[in-house]
């Protein structure tokens, strides 16, 4: 395994400017190229205009209309979930969440949306939280959830799920967690924090809750006009392999909205779904320390 950080280009390289709105970033492995269609996202095949409905995965395709154009038979590396084969050609992943005018302008807190890039900035997935109105406004940044992540045919490929917990950093007994399925209803990872009562820490576990890596932010999680990172690290610590950061946004976005920019970073032959894993877990950080509810101008840092 590479030792990180190895880029000398793009994210991850402290003495490189901010990225550009759009996240079109610096990348030294082979990528589609911008206008190209995306690996293992493919279209409908069929005539007329306007989108087709897709399937859901496992479910039986009926009819000339249901045809999907497949990727090339015998390049899917056995036993990577649905969905999920473009995450075995890259090393790094940029999340960006959407702005809510709802949420901007009167602090009425929406379902959160995301937008899930490669570093070229195409759209590689969506998320959205699935919550109702009463759980969103008074449990606020802990407040449980199901997150669909769907691919560009609109299928479900990851679902996340975490449930409400309590919020004080000297009770360990109640620690934040959440749960990755891939396809949903298939668990493939857990992550789960780990007691600390100064710095944030988590375990990324595997179907049977066993850790395979940890993850470590910084003592306070704010952003004052730069990134904060979360780095990575094997099992039982070591150098660092991977990062994910929270992006500094710009003054105007960190103030008056809950908008977050995000990017991970891992190596290039990790198991797809320790990628998927970690996805959650940059989730599961923007609601425990970069999420705002009702005050505009206050901001949970949460450490359970």
């Amino acid at each position: 395994m590479t030792p990180y950080p190895v880029p000398q280009v793009g994210y991850g390289d402290p003495n490189q400017a901010p990225p550009p709105v759009g996240f079109h970033m610096g990348y030294n492995h082979q990528q589609p190229q911008p206008g190209h269609p995306v690996m293992y996202q493919p279209g409908p095949v069929g005539q007329g205009p306007g989108p087709m409905p897709m399937p859901e995965y496992g479910a039986p395709q009926m009819g000339p209309h249901a045809a999907i154009s497949p990727a090339p038979a015998g390049v899917v590396p056995v036993g990577v979930p649905p969905g999920l084969e473009y995450l075995t050609q890259i090393d790094q992943i940029l999340i960006h969440q959407k702005v809510e005018l709802l949420e901007a302008f009167i602090g009425f807190e929406t379902n959160n949306q995301y937008e899930i890039k490669n570093s070229l900035g195409q759209k590689i997935y969506k998320a959205k939280e699935k919550n109702d109105c009463c759980t969103r406004n008074c449990c606020g940044a802990l407040r449980s959830f199901d997150m669909k992540i769907k691919d560009n045919m609109d299928r479900e490929v990851i679902r996340l799920i975490r449930p409400f917990r309590c919020a004080s950093c000297w009770c360990p007994c109640c620690l934040q967690e959440l749960e990755v399925q891939a396809p949903p209803g298939t668990t493939i990872g857990y992550v789960s924090q780990d007691w600390n009562p100064c710095v944030p820490k988590f375990s990324i576990k595997g179907a049977n809750k066993e850790t395979v890596m940890k993850l470590e932010g910084p003592c306070f999680a704010c952003n004052c006009c730069g990134d904060v990172n979360f780095e990575l690290t094997g099992k039982d610590g070591g150098k660092p392999i991977g990062r994910i950061s929270k992006q500094w946004s710009g003054l105007l976005k960190e103030v008056f909205t809950d908008t977050d920019n995000f990017g991970i970073q891992f190596p290039l032959d990790m198991d797809v779904k320790m990628k998927a894993v970690l996805m959650g877990a940059c989730f599961l950080i923007d609601f425990m320390f970069f999420e705002k509810v009702g005050d505009m101008n206050q901001r949970n840092t949460v450490f359970s």
